[in-house]
């Protein structure tokens, strides 16, 4: 007890010099702590990006293809789906209810998804959560529109505005439907997904446009955009489609029906699957980040080896002291472990309340600009565990420093020359 009371005095009596030791030791923590956090919020709202949907099911390529082009709207489909497949296995008997999406479009840089009312009713994200619109409702016309949440940020549309859909998936594209504009009638809220990135459209809408085109380019025959809403605009193709059971258990059996489907080359995959292994491809970029910010707890430390080692010389005329009035030469070395052990504590606790506060501040700003709902963050067993590790290493970094007072203290009397 009187050991740690001295040091404690050492400490206060040195305060500025080790208030930065703390510091950096919290941001070096806070760091730690804060990127595995991240890390956990992105993976379970990356691994949630769709959820209720029991299949995903496009042209034959790669699972991880078709989840990206058809899901996540990165990249192209090899090949298109048939409206008459597309239709068969809509109505199979296992099956509750089907969303279609044609891709191909886009506007300004943002994706065109073509789909159908079935969109808004059952696709389903995060944990099962619905769409909910900030402003305006669900398109009815051929040629409404409804908003991402990012899309009409960035671009600052409001209800009633005109939109004009680009031919192409690029961010820039020299083919306008000009003709043919689409009015906004809804924003949706921020979903974390690449809803919030998406402009969507009737399957419908997506025909007129592409009416009087042919092979993706113009058939130079003019068919205005009233002439179009009356024509029978059932597509011939999609890009892809979303499935529901009615039974998640006959979703295996579906699956292998679609896969050997004998009309045309389909491929059916369950999108959790799909998702873990995307996200298991992207986990070496996790382990670099966590390396990363292990050095940058290491650089804490050895920060606060520093302090300690710098002041060994201005402090033996103090052990000196200590060794005249009683004190053990193994008691200046634990009064250095005890040092340590409190510099660490104090900085992890530090760091845990900069994260703690932090994220309460990032919540509303993350969630409006990203659309990414960060849960309160609060210890668990894995903190604890990265916080005594951070305390563990630094009594370790300190055994130089005591073990050089414990040899001064035995050589050095109360006439030290300085």
């Amino acid at each position: 007890m009187i050991l740690l009371k001295l040091t404690w005095k050492s400490l206060w009596n040195r305060r500025i010099n080790l208030i930065l030791t703390v510091v950096s030791i919290a941001i070096s923590v806070a760091l730690l702590i804060g990127v595995e956090y991240l890390n956990k919020e992105t993976k379970a709202s990356f691994l949630n990006t769709v959820s209720g949907t029991d299949l995903v099911v496009g042209a034959r390529s790669g699972p991880i293809q078709l989840l990206l082009y058809s899901v996540f709207h990165i990249g192209n489909a090899t090949n298109n789906i048939g409206w008459d497949s597309y239709q068969k296995i809509a109505h199979n008997k296992y099956v509750k209810w089907t969303i279609p999406l044609s891709l191909g479009d886009s506007h300004k840089g943002f994706r065109v998804l073509g789909t159908n009312q079935d969109y808004f009713a059952h696709f389903k994200y995060g944990e099962k959560q619905v769409l909910v619109f900030s402003q305006g409702k669900p398109f009815a016309g051929v040629y409404d529109a409804v908003l991402g949440a990012s899309v009409a940020d960035k671009l600052g549309y409001k209800i009633g505005d005109k939109i004009i859909v680009a031919h192409g998936g690029g961010a820039t594209s020299f083919s306008l439907h000009k003709d043919k504009p689409f009015t906004v009638t809804g924003i949706l809220k921020p979903t974390g997904t690449p809803v919030d990135q998406t402009v969507l459209v009737t399957l419908e809408g997506i025909e007129a446009i592409h009416i009087d085109w042919r092979s993706g380019a113009p058939t130079g025959i003019k068919i205005s955009a009233e002439k179009a809403a009356k024509m029978d605009l059932t597509p011939k193709v999609i890009t892809a489609f979303l499935v529901g059971m009615k039974n998640r258990i006959t979703s295996f059996k579906v699956q292998r029906e679609i896969n050997n489907y004998s009309h045309e080359a389909l491929l059916a995959i369950l999108p959790g699957v799909a998702l873990a292994d995307l996200w298991h491809t992207l986990g070496q970029f996790e382990t670099v980040l966590r390396i990363i910010t292990l050095f940058v707890v290491i650089a804490g430390l050895l920060g606060m080896l520093t302090s300690i080692i710098s002041t060994l010389n201005e402090r033996r005329r103090e052990m000196a002291i200590l060794r005249a009035t009683g004190a053990h030469p193994s008691q200046i070395f634990l009064l250095f472990i005890i040092e340590a052990f409190i510099l660490s504590f104090l900085g992890a606790l530090l760091g845990m309340l900069i994260v703690f506060i932090g994220v309460i501040v990032a919540q509303p700003w993350v969630l409006s600009h990203y659309g990414l709902h960060l849960h309160t963050w609060m210890p668990n067993l894995m903190d604890a565990a990265i916080l005594a590790l951070v305390i563990l290493f630094a009594v370790l970094f300190c055994l130089l420093p005591s073990w050089i007072a414990y040899r001064r203290s035995l050589q050095d009397g109360l006439s030290v020359k300085l």
